[in-house]
């Protein structure tokens, strides 16, 4: 199944996502965000081929739950959340919890997300993690005197690279970035600084979560996962990511009894199935090859892509 974006307006956005992938922007806005594959209760992606088009992801996965990840499990979220982001400015310094924490504050959903980066300006980076040795006092001293963002580790990034964020990393994307971003079912974020920034449709400072924040924050915790390049890009137990790259003419078979997302970084080909249509597919797509489908992708050009699995 491939799904229509939904597009999300940030105010760090830009309109790169139409110029590398033929994205069909809405005009005159920035555009931060893609929602390729979502079942959140503030975005639900609908299915854009087959027999399924134009119902929502919400509606197949209670009908088709089994089929599609493997078991009965209808009333969860799909498992998975994938977006594309273009970063024209900086993020907000924000943190996503885990589930300890979602429970101890009573409210939230927890998020471990990673960043595949798809394009960078020349010097774009991202901050990932606190730097070593810093305290929760010190922390919250930075956040009183809006100098946090210095306590971060700033990390130069380039394109090909995955960086994996477990829940409780405080982390912000910087300018100059187009991501493939892979996370948990969660729209839950806490944002403890803003660079100072005024939204201009309201003349008023985003809000911040201060309190939240520094409560998700793993402070403990000041290890900095590298970046991976090749092969098994994320192995964790809310999610894995592995990096494809096939020449044209080559075959890779899915085997059917795992559910697999695909994210086409580059190149084009097909989807061949028995007990289906061919479904083409082309760098900025997501597809879903439900777990009960055996199938085949073909490719037609060299082709690069992320293969996701639960």
């Amino acid at each position: 199944m491939t799904f229509e974006p939904i597009f999300q307006e940030r105010i760090w956005g830009g309109r790169r996502l139409k110029e590398l992938f033929g994205k069909a922007l809405p005009t005159g806005i920035p555009i931060g965000e893609s929602w390729e594959l979502a079942d959140l209760p503030n975005g639900q992606s609908v299915v854009a081929n087959g027999p399924l088009k134009g119902q929502t992801l919400r509606a197949v996965m209670e009908k088709f739950s089994t089929e599609i990840i493997g078991k009965p499990d209808s009333k969860s979220p799909f498992p998975l959340l994938i977006k594309l982001l273009d970063a024209e400015d900086v993020l907000s310094v924000q943190v996503h919890p885990d589930a300890q924490t979602c429970r101890k504050m009573g409210k939230g959903e927890p998020k471990t997300e990673c960043w595949y980066i798809l394009a960078a300006a020349p010097g774009a980076a991202i901050y990932k993690g606190l730097a070593p040795g810093t305290t929760r006092q010190a922390f919250q001293e930075a956040v009183r005197n809006g100098t946090c963002a210095e306590m971060l580790q700033r990390v130069p990034v380039e394109v090909g690279q995955c960086h994996f964020l477990p829940s409780g990393t405080c982390h912000a994307i910087g300018k100059g970035l187009v991501i493939a971003e892979i996370q948990q079912p969660s729209d839950t974020t806490y944002r403890v600084f803003d660079w100072d920034r005024v939204d201009a449709k309201t003349g008023l400072p985003r809000q911040l979560h201060i309190d939240e924040a520094i409560e998700s924050i793993h402070f403990d915790d000041d290890s900095t996962p590298a970046a991976t390049t090749v092969g098994r890009l994320v192995d964790a137990p809310e999610f894995k990511v592995d990096k494809g790259h096939q020449i044209p003419g080559c075959e890779v078979l899915l085997d059917c009894g795992r559910m697999r997302v695909l994210v086409i970084l580059s190149g084009s080909g097909h989807v061949l199935s028995k007990t289906a249509e061919a479904v083409g597919f082309r760098a900025g797509q997501t597809l879903l090859i439900p777990a009960a489908c055996e199938s085949v992708m073909q490719f037609g050009q060299d082709c690069e892509y992320l293969a996701v699995t639960v």
